[in-house]
């Protein structure tokens, strides 16, 4: 027996380390070591630990209650493994292995993905789906027939002591082990081991006073596209709207496509930067011929209709009402500004200076057949790749964005404007995208790695998975039998996909992981009933498994999307209302939310349809609020009014850079009008919208003529505000980069 000790540990196992907490990877059987040998106060002091290899160390259990908080992987094969609830403290394990272990049986396989929500691998496989339904529609059925037993032959006792909790604690959890019966019988051994955990848990929820959750749910089903609501946004022509009629969208079958589509690095039509003031010039080289799905030459039946589909709205240029000067207004504001925290760029505040962003790349990507005279295709969504480390929790720069719009999605590199992949299907016309980042199993008992992912989906209701890096489109799965108008993945499960759509319905699904071979599944989690169309889909950053914020064409709307607590058909829990819905009247309907993101984990930022102002609101002290009986509306908790364009194209969505308190928002102009929030101390005064920090003017790209300032429909920032990335609805990707102001 080798007396295991800090300094043999640093001495073997991690010779570039100096302390224990600093340790990320152990493997005992290498160092010749045994783990029985090692002491609990040494194992407590592992922190930092993400990889550990105890395979084949004859062990029984581990220590209860170990904390390993960065643990993700754990070899436990070649042991005498009994009870695996000695592994409950280790929440954060993605990938486990328990091979050669003769005593595990299946219950105790059920048991371990209830105890690890976090748990995607398991013995090199991909265990998303199964683990997801035992934790939650399997969990859901046993707690709905424990409650039946409860609520028949069961009540709390008058008055309610230790002793008499005790008592009806035990004769529960019996009568329910031996009452409810679910499942097959070769894992009743875990139906009985889970129902006894629920009953417990039950049993403290209704004795101790409940944390806020979401309550009053009423069960619904999870739009249709017409000339009032026509698909995804209504879309306008570049130059004269006289001649254009709207038209909704057809729900033909025929334009689905032949074969999977492929990811080809390629050049797009680029417009160059000139050393001329304030102007960018096209390249005289044409994109060269590349392959699609199908032939890029072929006409696809009802994609120039689609193309040339007006916005509603007018698109008459307007005079700007909201110049930004130095009247006495402008100063009351400024001073306002101050008091709340956002930083106008005028020299005379310096305590902290604007950032400073210069157009850097416009590139003409997504062109039917890619033809450089096309300045029609409207861009609709763009998303920076997220980094795969997960401590970093979504921070940290990346100079990858995806955009789609038309037929196509992109990859560009925003520092060198090169597209670097593209996807396209004939036909298609996406609308959105997200990123997410998901374990992906190997060959060969090799440990899963992490991997990007993209998901896209539009006009098809179609969701397409494609994993970039191998340049393969993987997939795909119906999530509607109309189109998609947004996508949104949940930050912390990161195979928990959000889908809106034309039908009126959000749909929760689990795309699970993906294996060497690609294989994945899909299951459905949730539907959410939504009075009108999805535009936007927030999860707040504090809570993004029981709560989401659905920007809709009728309002702002709350969910709760925790999961096994309810049924999985769900109405709103309520709705957000501002101020501005007073000055509804028949030429404006100012309920579409058009724009909606988190600034901090508290601060929102949205917007409405011709609103020419955008709120900065409290999301916990408006949910805090008890929403009417009838309506289920709370009042917005106002902070502040940022200023913004006087337009009434809708759709124009905005973004934030939470880490820099950074807010960016497109007109309908080509201007991007930015605003610097550095705390929000001070208190609201309507009428009195703060002025931007600065507002950032249309390129002036010059391609056979100089092209006017665009719509600008979306705004993409990267987690550390390097580069911004701005979609047009002329067809053009304007990239700004941060550059030195000095």
């Amino acid at each position: 027996m080798v007396k295991i000790t800090e300094e043999l540990l640093l001495e073997k196992g991690s010779p570039k380390t100096s302390k224990l907490e600093q340790i990320t990877t152990l493997n005992l059987s290498k160092l010749g070591l045994k783990a029985q040998d090692l002491p609990v106060r040494l194992l407590s002091r592992l922190q930092s630990l993400e990889r550990w290899d105890l395979s084949g160390n004859g062990l029984q259990e581990l220590p209860r209650g170990l904390e390993l908080p960065e643990l993700r992987f754990l070899d436990l094969s070649d042991n005498q493994m009994e009870d695996v609830t000695t592994l409950d403290s280790l929440t954060g394990l993605e990938e486990l292995k328990m091979e050669d272990n003769i005593y595990i049986t299946v219950s105790d396989n059920y048991k371990l993905m209830v105890l690890l929500p976090k748990l995607r691998i398991y013995n090199g496989k991909d265990i998303s789906i199964t683990a997801n339904n035992m934790r939650f529609t399997y969990s859901s059925n046993l707690q709905h027939r424990m409650i039946a037993v409860w609520e028949k032959s069961f009540c709390l006792p008058d008055p309610i002591t230790p002793g008499k909790m005790s008592a009806l604690e035990k004769e529960f959890v019996n009568t329910v082990r031996d009452q409810v019966k679910f499942g097959p019988n070769s894992i009743s051994d875990f139906t009985k081991w889970r129902v006894e955990m629920l009953a417990k848990e039950y049993l403290r929820s209704l004795t101790e006073p409940k944390e806020e959750n979401g309550e009053n749910q009423e069960p619904a089903d999870t739009k249709s596209c017409n000339v009032t609501s026509p698909v995804k946004r209504k879309q306008k022509a570049s130059l004269d709207l006289s001649n254009i009629r709207l038209t909704p969208l057809k729900k033909s079958r025929a334009d689905l496509p032949a074969s999977p589509a492929e990811l080809t690095p390629r050049k797009s039509s680029r417009f160059q930067l000139t050393p001329q003031k304030s102007q960018i010039t096209t390249s005289a080289s044409r994109s060269s011929p590349r392959k699609t799905a199908q032939p890029s030459s072929t006409p696809v039946k009802g994609q120039s209709e689609l193309a040339e589909r007006p916005r509603r709205g007018s698109r008459e240029d307007r005079q700007d009402k909201q110049s930004i000067g130095t009247s006495k207004k402008d100063v009351k504001a400024t001073k306002l500004q101050k008091e709340i925290g956002l930083v106008p760029k005028i020299k005379s505040y310096k305590t902290q200076q604007p950032v400073c962003l210069k157009p850097h790349h416009v590139l003409q990507c997504h062109s039917k057949q890619d033809s450089p005279d096309d300045f029609t295709t409207q861009l609709w969504a763009c998303a920076f790749q997220p980094p795969l480390d997960h401590r970093h929790d979504g921070v940290g720069g990346s100079r990858l964005v995806a955009t789609c719009g038309g037929d196509s999605l992109c990859l560009i590199d925003c520092e060198t404007g090169m597209v670097m992949k593209k996807y396209k299907v004939s036909g298609e016309e996406f609308f959105s995208l997200a990123w997410s980042t998901v374990l992906m199993s190997r060959e060969g008992g090799a440990s899963a790695r992490l991997c990007s992912i993209l998901a896209a989906g539009g006009k098809r209701g179609l969701v397409k998975l494609i994993h970039p890096r191998n340049n393969i489109a993987y997939g795909e799965f119906r999530a509607s039998r109309k189109a998609l108008s947004v996508l949104h993945f949940n930050p912390r499960q990161g195979t928990f996909l959000f889908t809106g759509s034309y039908d009126n319905k959000i749909t929760m699904w689990d795309i699970g992981g993906v294996d060497s071979q690609y294989n994945f599944k899909v299951n459905q989690l949730l539907a959410l009933d939504v009075s009108s169309t999805p535009l936007h889909i927030c999860l707040p950053p504090a809570s993004p498994n029981t709560h989401l914020l659905a920007a809709c064409e009728d309002g702002l709307h709350c969910y709760n999307t925790q999961l096994g607590t309810s049924t999985t058909k769900r109405s709103k829990e309520m709705e957000v209302t501002f101020p501005i819905y007073k000055e509804q009247d028949k030429d404006h309907d100012y309920r579409t939310i058009d724009g909606l993101r988190f600034v901090t984990d508290d601060i929102v930022a949205s917007k409405s349809c011709s609103q020419g102002s955008i709120y900065l609101w409290s999301w916990s002290r408006t949910k805090a609020q008890q929403p009417d009986r009838k309506t289920r509306e709370v009042c917005a908790v106002l902070l502040a009014e940022l200023q913004w364009a006087t337009t009434e194209i809708p759709y124009l969505s905005l973004n934030t850079c939470p880490g820099e308190g950074y807010i960016a928002c497109g007109d309908d102009k080509g201007r991007l009008w930015t605003y610097h929030v550095t705390n929000l101390q001070g208190t609201f005064q309507a009428g009195k919208p703060i002025p931007p920090t600065e507002v950032l003017e249309w390129p002036n790209p010059v391609s056979r003529g100089q092209v006017d300032g665009p719509s600008i429909n979306s705004v993409a920032v990267d987690p550390e505000l390097c580069y911004l990335v701005a979609l047009s609805d002329k067809n053009m990707v304007v990239v700004w980069k941060r550059v030195d102001s000095s």
